[in-house]
């Protein structure tokens, strides 16, 4: 796994989520597991396999966020400069259309609210560059040209 930018907000609430399933969400699949046991023949108990699918699935997401803490870097959304970082935030222009995206770390990406992952081909044309820059991207549709109005 390569680095994984996050905000600190987003760092706080994956650790959150980490715990929460270290400490509450582990004990509860536990009792579970102990409580469908008692019913007997394993072969045939619907309680038991559910309860090992939810472990599965709880000890998945419990090494996947602690390999993501591993490779995580903190960074600072609008900490300005004159190029174009992760952590940046963008207002272009595409046409008559004005819009400001946040470049963040691909776990991170909501295109949707405007955060646009690093490894996006759009967020990959944007790094590097400078206020009054254009960049030229392409997409499925053919080449969009955007230019660079502000970097916070």
């Amino acid at each position: 796994m390569s680095k994984q930018y996050l905000t600190k907000e987003r760092l706080e609430s994956l650790k959150a989520e980490l715990e929460e399933l270290k400490n509450v969400k582990r004990n509860e699949v536990a009792q579970r597991l102990r409580a469908a046991k008692e019913y007997g023949d394993l072969s045939e108990n619907s309680e038991y396999a559910e309860a090992r699918d939810e472990q599965a699935n709880v000890e998945a997401r419990i090494f996947e966020l602690e390999e993501l803490m591993k490779e995580a870097v903190t960074l600072e959304t609008g900490a300005g400069g004159d190029t174009i970082r992760v952590g940046s935030v963008v207002t272009v222009q595409k046409g008559e259309k004005t819009m400001t995206y946040t470049i963040v770390g691909s776990y991170e990406a909501k295109p949707e609210e405007g955060r646009i992952s690093d490894e996006s081909p759009l967020g990959k044309a944007f790094l590097g560059r400078k206020k009054g820059e254009g960049v030229k991207v392409t997409t499925p549709g053919g080449p969009v040209s955007y230019e660079i109005l502000k970097i916070e």
